[in-house]
């Protein structure tokens, strides 16, 4: 293929298939616990490590991810306190990095909020050699906790206290969720963008909720729509010359929609035979047979 040709090209596709296997890897578990949106404020926060690598002129994956990082830790701890000023303090947080961001990155030498808005929103031209051994290497931790540690993920997120009762570490197992979720954004950022990053980690695990039951096909299938709509996106968006991050986003949105409409119906139908079922069951006469006091020894 002629596209195979290119060097950034394969190294947008590497990042491409990197991003679809690990965001919808921590979006199951955050759209379990009803944190889908979490990944929308790291991207937010992730925005001043990036302007900090451009004023340090240091690689923007590595000062984002630990920004990230710093950020997602805040937001736990924040969202574990419970308090009802914990809203404005994740708002505050959330826009003070993107404040932070486009500030510093006025500051920095060369930088520009032009520079900016390729990590914003993605671009396939913009994933360096040094990019790729920094996302494969973030990527392989993703994995590592979302799969190996799997059982304690999931009960975590399926109900605290239970895990709590069994003898987890639900307070270090929350912040390792909130790290792994920054992590992810940091390697999405370059093909996907740190505003739309969310979106692969909520919109592929819902598509794959339509058509699965079970935590393992759930994960399986999401994983598999998120390499999917990855690589078909940046390979449309070098024809197309347009955001990749959008495009990845508007695709995956159009397999979220195809699915819900093919399986609405036949969900529905189902509703109505198992309701049917169990008024039938309700309505039907007593069968024939002996009372206790008719049984003979």
């Amino acid at each position: 293929m002629e596209i195979l040709d290119y060097a950034f090209m394969q190294r947008a596709l590497l990042a491409a298939v990197l991003v679809g296997v690990t965001a919808p890897a921590i979006g199951i578990y955050l759209v379990q616990r009803r944190q889908a949106i979490m990944g929308d404020g790291i991207g937010h926060v992730a925005m001043t490590g990036v302007a900090l690598g451009f004023l340090l002129q240091s690689s923007p994956v590595w000062t984002a991810t630990l920004v990230a990082v710093a950020g997602s830790v805040g937001m736990e701890l924040i969202r574990s306190r419970g308090r009802t000023s914990g809203d404005i303090a994740l708002a505050m947080l959330f826009y003070g990095g993107m404040a932070g961001g486009v500030m510093i990155i006025n500051l920095a030498p060369g930088g520009s909020t032009a520079n900016l808005s390729t990590y914003l929103f993605g671009s396939i031209t913009t994933v360096a050699p040094a990019d790729v051994l920094a996302i494969c290497l973030l990527a392989a931790f993703v994995v590592a906790i979302t799969i190996g540690l799997r059982r304690q993920l999931f009960a975590v997120c399926q109900d605290e206290e239970f895990a709590r009762v069994t003898g987890l570490p639900v307070r270090l197992l929350n912040l390792l969720l909130a790290v792994t979720a920054a992590v992810t954004v940091t390697v999405a950022m370059r093909i996907v963008g740190l505003l739309l990053v969310s979106a692969m980690m909520v919109i592929p695990v819902a598509a794959a909720q339509r058509v699965t039951r079970g935590f393992t096909a759930t994960l399986a299938v999401a994983v598999s729509l998120g390499v999917a709509v990855s690589l078909t996106g940046t390979v449309v968006t070098y024809h197309v010359d347009a955001p990749s991050g959008a495009a990845i986003v508007l695709l995956a949105i159009a397999v979220f929609l195809v699915l819900a409409a093919v399986t609405t119906p036949l969900a529905r139908r189902r509703a109505r035979r198992a309701a049917a079922a169990e008024e039938r069951c309700a309505t039907a006469p007593p069968q024939p047979g002996g009372t206790p006091d008719d049984v003979r020894v």
